[in-house]
């Protein structure tokens, strides 16, 4: 995220919401609504396994006792984000984005807002489907196209096995978290590059001791150079049985920029309504007047298919 001390411009593709409202106005629980009234509250979203028919398994191996190999542990879970990342691509999926500004006196100074349906074409392109948008109001800051990419569900710097390489793991103890016994990690970049556009992941993992897959992230993009980005803190639940996908992404922290300016930043995601579809991911545009520019006129999207 880049300080401004004008207004809200040049917002590009994937990104959340704004929408001016009062300190007095009550605010809603933190949950993503129908009637699309912002809330930022952190929600407390209990991580549990899907439910398993007697057809259904899961890949990964359970881990009894004391930690056998860290290696192997972190090569089974860098090729699951591989497999993530694909399967992720085949799914149609809401999200609903909100990104506040934050006044000292804790009053809600601008906001960002969107609500979207990533659906599929008849020709099996998945294309974002914009169900809500009020203008913006956000003034002390503007989104770049790092932050829009870090919305898409699927960030940018997941951990997948082609960069295994590049990451130093520091294993440091198994943790309960809600259901599910978990490894957790300290993970780091071994150097930054000098181009913000090539983003890695810096801070904490939790790894499912089952199936060997990350259900909770905690960290921020790095480098930032001129731009500042948020500690984030991202909760993923099993879909399908199987791949465990974001259910929400939450962000309260102050941005303390290279000249001075400090911005406190709020801001939550949901992701919801995973089904499965095949497709092609196809890249759309959004211009300056915020209005999505794509490639070609998308179909409308298919109903549900029957089997």
């Amino acid at each position: 995220m880049k300080a401004t001390s004008g207004f809200f411009t040049g917002i590009l593709l994937l990104a959340s919401f704004v929408n001016e409202i009062s300190a007095q106005r009550p605010r809603l629980p933190g949950t993503a609504v129908e009637n699309h009234e912002p809330a930022t509250a952190q929600p407390r979203v209990q991580i549990k396994r899907a439910p398993q028919s007697d057809e259904q398994t899961i890949s990964g191996t359970a881990t009894e006792g004391a930690v056998a190999d860290i290696g192997s542990i972190v090569r089974a879970f860098t090729t699951k984000e591989t497999e993530f990342r694909k399967a992720l691509s085949e799914y149609a999926f809401k999200r609903d984005a909100v990104i506040q500004t934050i006044g000292m006196g804790g009053q809600i100074t601008g906001e960002y807002h969107r609500v979207s349906q990533f659906v599929f074409s008849d020709q099996n392109e998945r294309f974002e489907k914009i169900t809500f948008f009020p203008q913006p109001t956000l003034t002390e800051l503007s989104l770049t196209q790092e932050d829009l990419d870090d919305l898409g569900g699927g960030q940018p710097f997941a951990l997948e096995a082609s960069k295994i390489d590049q990451y130093d793991f520091k294993y440091l103890f198994k943790e309960r978290l809600d259901e599910l016994n978990t490894y957790v990690f300290d993970v780091a970049p071994k150097s930054l590059p000098k181009k913000v556009s090539e983003r890695f992941f810096q801070g904490r993992i939790w790894v499912d001791e089952q199936d060997l897959q990350i259900v909770k992230v905690r960290g921020k993009g790095v480098p930032e150079g001129k731009q500042r980005f948020p500690l984030f803190e991202t909760y993923r639940q099993q879909i399908d049985g199987r791949y465990w996908f974001p259910t929400y992404t939450y962000a309260d922290d102050e941005l303390v920029f290279p000249k001075g300016q400090t911005v406190h930043l709020r801001m939550l995601v949901h992701y919801s309504d995973y089904k499965r579809f095949r497709s092609k991911v196809r890249i759309t545009e959004v211009n300056g007047s915020g209005e999505v520019v794509p490639e070609t006129e998308p179909p409308p999207a298919p109903g549900p298919r029957k089997p």
